[in-house]
């Protein structure tokens, strides 16, 4: 049984005022075998699809490597725009050592909750994903309930939004479709990308993520 542990300790810059959610990155940013065009920080796998998408829509001109240059480009980034990252799970066991959601056994939640209570600023959650088994939104929702709380639905439109009420302010959830390759069925079988692709045959799945991000970022 492999011992999938986080490698990465929150990031909250100062008067953060969202917090990007998901879950854990790849087993191999654990063990610390990362290939080159892996970025050592949060969301950095080579594989992934949201620092290409951010690139995009902020023009970053980002480093797709694994150099100190390359993370610190995105921790002054989020710095920038007031972003946190907190992924949910702290660790979990696997039997296959792969990066799926719902390979996880044991999961150890971190404590969302207590962090939005130290950084009172934070209005809005982003999550990496919805409400499947093992998401990070699936998750936050067991992790509300330790608070005896819960989310409330504002919109059931994909991306699908939330919201809760923690120590007299009301923080918005939105669950964005996943960044990562497995999710572009799903943006397929989407009339809205139906229609949009007919429209434009050149647009593609990460068009349409920088569609959606571009509002929540």
């Amino acid at each position: 049984m492999f011992k999938h542990i986080h490698p990465y300790e929150p990031f909250f810059p100062e008067g953060a005022t969202k917090l990007i959610v998901g879950t854990l990155p790849p087993p191999r940013f654990t063990t610390g075998e990362l290939n080159e065009r892996d970025v050592d920080f949060c969301y950095g796998s080579s594989n992934g699809l949201l620092w290409p998408v951010l690139d995009k829509i902020f023009e970053l001109h980002l480093k797709y490597e694994t150099t100190h240059e390359a993370a610190e480009q995105r921790r002054s980034f989020l710095t920038s725009r007031e972003i946190g990252v907190c992924d949910i799970v702290g660790s979990c066991l696997r039997e296959k050592v792969d990066a799926s959601d719902l390979g996880m056994k044991d999961p150890k939640l971190r404590d969302i909750v207590s962090y939005l209570k130290q950084y009172p600023k934070i209005d809005t959650l982003i999550f990496t994903g919805g409400n499947s088994k093992n998401g990070p939104e699936y998750f936050f929702r067991k992790h509300l309930k330790e608070y005896q709380l819960k989310l409330e639905i504002v919109s059931n439109e994909i991306p699908r939004i939330h919201s809760f009420a923690l120590d007299n302010r009301i923080i918005k959830t939105v669950s964005l479709t996943a960044p990562s390759g497995a999710a572009n069925r799903s943006i397929g079988s989407l009339q809205l990308y139906k229609d949009l692709k007919n429209e434009n045959p050149k647009f593609n799945t990460i068009d349409f993520r920088v569609m959606q991000y571009r509002e929540f970022f």
